[in-house]
């Protein structure tokens, strides 16, 4: 109050030059030279370096448009990543009986551990461990989401001014997390031609002495793709090379079509430290519940000295997430049967099968057949539509024609694709094969 006062005092006062104040207590001297107020602007307050640094490609570009649709034909949105919003895929009856029963239970209104319920994180560590990479209590930190168990991971493993590789075209939040944090991200390339396979010589000649971890994303989003158990030992023989661990975000694990296989990468590792990070949102169609975590596969004890208790250290700035949803989370990895996003997929894998068969033939466009998750990439050339410039301007022209509202590859940071959602009903999606290859057909020149 002292100090607001002061320099109260000094607006209305300009001949002086110098302000001194003493704090309550008397104990030290605060002293304000006029030289350290010049240039601050007095009309608002500053925001902090950390936020300013944070920038979402694809909010950014979505929340930037204002896109008019056809008023005459009912949109259809192929854009949203979340599995509640067309209300086709009903949570299983298990889940909300276990929340049910935890919120009535009245054992989990207080504080747990910032970093997870104790039976939380047995429940997770009985739920993914192997015998190649088992799994206690002790290698699970419960998270915000997997996006929390993301954030978690570029905190505790960088500084400032180094840097993370990540794929590119990927999901903007890694990137968007890491940046904020002051790290650089480094793009490595995905290749559509080898359904969306690392290029394994580009990754390895981005690694210089700031390079703290490679993150990969298997299955991927916005790709669709599964890696091979070789491709995944690849990327690991990089990593073992030059001493990286690996950030993986497996929040798809298990969402892949029939006869694919689809490998954790610690299952894989022999030497290579690796932070897996997973959660509820998509296997279990609850992104709203906010459950995520981190699963710490530490190799020749590398994490055990700082990583481990940083994790914790890092935790407690929030103090954890809701605990009577943690303490469901026993059940639901318990009882929730695997036909439940068996069924899932069998969906997904449908609407591919249909947009891939209708999208193939049409001019101007080349889909990428995906192998799980829950998206398409499809590439458009931008040369043979004269009227648009980017997959940006594919987006608005084909809401405001026809009501279809995809994503544009630059929202992943890649030029020239598109992305399709492929959660809707079936009736949905061939409708909006339709009118896309409608679209096409009034834009496309030979």
């Amino acid at each position: 109050r002292e100090l607001i006062f002061c320099l109260i005092h000094y607006i209305q006062t300009p001949e002086n030059t110098r302000l001194a104040i003493r704090n309550s207590r008397n104990v030290e001297r605060i002293s304000l030279d006029m030289d350290d107020l010049a240039g601050i602007d007095s009309d608002y307050v500053v925001a902090s370096d950390e936020t300013k640094r944070i920038s979402h490609p694809l909010r950014k570009i979505v929340d930037g448009k204002k896109m008019s649709t056809n008023p005459d034909k009912e949109l259809l949105n192929l854009s949203l990543g979340d599995p509640t919003f067309f209300k086709n895929l009903p949570i299983h009856k298990l889940m909300k009986e276990a929340v049910i029963e935890a919120v009535g239970s009245e054992k989990f209104n207080g504080y747990g551990p910032a970093h997870g319920l104790l039976c939380a994180r047995q429940a997770v560590a009985k739920h993914y461990t192997t015998p190649e990479a088992p799994l206690t209590e002790d290698d699970v930190i419960i998270t915000c989401g997997c996006a929390g168990a993301l954030e978690f991971c570029f905190t505790v493993l960088g500084n400032p001014g180094q840097n993370i590789l990540v794929p590119i075209p990927g999901y903007p939040l890694d990137s968007c997390v890491a940046v904020s944090r002051g790290l650089n991200a480094r793009y490595y390339k995905l290749l559509p031609e080898r359904q969306w396979e690392a290029d394994i010589d580009h990754m390895e000649q981005l690694i210089d002495k700031d390079t703290v971890a490679i993150v990969v994303v298997n299955p991927s989003n916005p790709c669709g793709s599964v890696y091979s158990k070789q491709h995944l030992l690849d990327i690991l023989a990089v990593a073992e090379k030059y001493f990286l661990p690996i950030v993986a975000d497996e929040i798809y694990t298990d969402l892949v079509f029939k006869g694919q296989l689809s490998y954790l990468i610690a299952t894989l590792s022999k030497n290579v430290p690796v932070l897996s990070c997973g959660g509820l949102a998509k296997k279990y169609l609850v992104p709203g519940w906010r459950v995520g975590w981190i699963l710490i596969h530490d190799r020749n004890g590398r994490l055990k000295k700082e990583v481990v208790p940083s994790f914790i250290k890092v935790s407690r700035k929030s103090l954890g997430i809701s605990s009577f949803v943690q303490a469901a989370l026993p059940q639901i990895l318990e009882k929730v049967p695997q036909s439940y996003y068996e069924n899932t997929m069998s969906l997904v894998e449908a609407n591919a099968n249909i947009v891939y068969a209708e999208l193939s033939v049409v001019a101007g466009l080349t889909p990428v057949m995906p192998s799980g998750a829950l998206y398409m990439m499809v590439g458009v050339e931008l040369d043979k539509f004269p009227h648009i410039s980017t997959a940006i301007d594919f987006m608005e022209k084909l809401m405001l024609e026809e009501s279809v509202y995809i994503l544009p590859g630059e929202c992943f940071q890649y030029a020239g694709y598109i992305r399709v959602v492929l959660l809707l009903p079936n009736d949905m999606v061939k409708e909006a094969c339709i009118r896309i290859r409608h679209f096409c057909g009034r834009h496309y020149v030979q």
